[in-house]
This record gives structure tokens, C-alpha cells and sequence, in this order.
């Protein structure tokens, strides 16, 4: 396959949503030509001004363009948008790409490279590490799953939104690594949830306690701008507490299929599951609230009651 380049090439990009807009959004700046879609239209249309082109199809969409991206936040939605007579793979034109960038199950991305092969369209999972921030700043990092040689013809749009892309093997490659690394996300946002609620309950200052903790070495870069944030009670969603609680059903499955114990990851899971239960939308960070909570902490700074 030829590297994919704006020249010559015509994306199309499907989910306009927490991460799928700054990608796409980045793409356009890269002078990439870009037709988009999401169910919820307006989000696509708020791209036009960018320069994206916006239909009313999925099936529109994949038969127009050379590579479909997509970016959406289930298995359910992923295969929804892909699969059936009207799903991007049936309507792709053949020898064209389709880069899935979804945070899902391993099997989900190899049901979508077998369905494509029956179409001749390759298909690549390539996941994000990196919040909402990080995608605007095109300073992702990226994991591939799929055929070596599509992934190297896509290095291109690759460079336009990510820092770092690291191909790691066949189908579902991308989306293993992915609940790997999500994994150590939710349980460090844990530890750090679990050490704050302890330095306030021992009489430290909050904003203090923050402050020197984002300038340690144990605090993982991922989780710096976390500590910025809970100094201003600011949990707005970057990365959704409902999507780290999928993720964690993800990372289950996964590791019940392989006979792996994961004790530290139940105990991030079931604090993440409380403050979700609370059903506002609020960032994955919003876990240091429910600890806070649950060591009988309450304060303006920290946003309690």
C-alpha cells in the first residue's frame, strides 16, 4: 500500500466526540480533505467551519473515501457502525482502509478485519493513549493492531495527531495494548485518590498536598494535569469516569479469559463504580472525591458536601 498522504488521499472520520474531535480536527489542519459523521449532527457540523464535509451516512461516508477513521465509545457502537448492508465495510470501496480507534475488546477488532477481508478492505485497530488536551496538541500515543504494511502507509495521518505510534502485531494487537495501559490509568488515578484522602485525613493542606505531589517522581505524567485540576475542584469530563468504568469491564473480560488476577485493578474499578453511580458526568479524577468521601472528608476546595 502507498503512504496515504493529503495529496492523494481522502479521509472520512466517524465519531465526533471527546477524542474525535480534536483528531479530526487536527487531520484538516494537516490539509487532509475530511468528510465527517456522527449521529448527533451537529457535532459534525461543527467541523465545517475547519473545513470538514459532513453526510448523512455511514454508508455515504466509507464510499466516498479512501480511509475511514473511527473513534466511537462501545463495542456495540464500533460494530453498529461497521457492520450490516449499511455499515462502513459493506459500502468501502475495495483495496481502501479502515483505522479504528475505539477503545474496544480484542475480538471486536478482529471481527472487523475478518469482515473487511470479505469486502477487500484492510482493517487496522489503532488505539489513543492520551485525554482530550493531548489530542488537540496532537501529542497522542498511538497502538496499532493489523497488517504491517497498511500501518506503515498510514504513518502519515499518524504524525498529524500523535506524538509517538508503535505498531504491536496482528488483529487486536492495538486493542490489547490499549487495556494494558488502561489498567495501570485507573489504578494509578486510584493510588493517587487513596494517598490524597490519607495526607488530608493526617492534616495536610489540600492545595498544598497536590502541589508537592505533582512535582514527585511516583506521579505518572497522564496523572500531572489531574493534580492541577482537583487544586480547582475542576472534574469537567476529559476522560469520562463512564468510559474508564467500561474500560474496566473491558480489562475484566480480558483477563478472565486469560486466568489473570487483577486485585489492585477490582479495588480501582469498584471506587470508580461509586462516584459513577452518582450519575454526573465528570472526569475518571472525580474518583479522589469518592475517597475523600469515604474518609469522612469534606471541603469547599475539594467540591463536597
Amino acid at each position: 500500500m502507498k503512504p496515504i498522504t493529503p495529496e492523494n488521499n481522502k479521509l472520512g472520520f466517524v465519531g465526533i466526540g471527546y477524542m474525535g474531535r480534536p483528531i479530526a480536527q487536527r487531520l484538516l489542519e494537516a490539509g487532509f480533505l475530511l468528510t465527517v459523521y456522527d449521529r448527533d449532527r451537529s457535532k459534525a457540523e461543527a467541523l465545517i467551519r475547519h473545513g470538514g464535509t459532513v453526510v448523512g451516512s455511514v454508508a455515504e461516508l466509507s464510499s466516498s473515501c479512501d480511509v475511514v477513521l473511527s473513534c466511537l465509545p462501545s463495542d456495540e457502537a464500533v460494530l453498529n457502525i461497521h457492520r450490516g448492508a449499511y455499515g462502513a465495510l459493506a459500502n468501502a470501496r475495495r483495496g481502501s482502509l479502515v483505522i479504528d480507534m475505539s477503545t474496544v475488546y480484542p475480538e471486536t477488532s478482529q471481527e472487523l478485519t475478518r469482515i473487511g477481508s470479505e469486502h477487500g478492505v484492510d482493517v487496522l485497530d489503532v488505539t489513543i493513549s492520551g485525554s482530550t488536551p493531548a489530542a488537540e496538541k496532537g501529542e497522542l500515543t498511538l497502538f496499532g493492531g493489523g497488517d504491517q504494511e497498511c500501518f506503515a502507509a498510514a504513518e502519515p495521518i499518524f504524525r498529524a495527531v500523535a506524538r509517538k505510534y508503535f505498531y504491536l502485531g496482528p488483529s487486536g494487537s492495538g486493542a490489547t495494548m490499549k487495556l494494558v495501559v488502561n489498567a495501570l490509568l485507573g489504578i494509578g488515578m486510584q493510588a493517587i485518590a487513596e494517598s490524597v484522602a490519607l495526607g488530608e485525613k493526617a492534616g495536610l493542606d489540600r492545595h498544598r498536598l497536590l502541589e508537592v505531589l505533582s512535582y514527585t517522581a511516583v506521579v505518572a505524567p497522564a496523572h500531572l494535569g489531574k493534580l492541577q485540576r482537583a487544586m480547582k475542584g475542576d472534574y469537567s469530563p476529559q476522560f469520562p469516569l463512564r468510559l474508564m468504568n467500561k474500560d474496566f469491564g473491558l480489562i475484566f473480560d480480558l483477563a478472565s479469559s486469560l486466568g489473570v488476577r487483577m486485585p489492585a485493578t477490582t479495588a480501582a474499578f469498584e471506587t470508580n463504580a461509586r462516584q459513577s453511580d452518582l450519575g454526573e458526568e465528570q472526569d475518571f479524577s472525580a474518583v479522589i472525591l469518592q475517597m475523600e468521601k469515604q474518609a469522612h472528608l469534606g471541603s469547599r476546595d475539594s467540591g463536597l458536601i
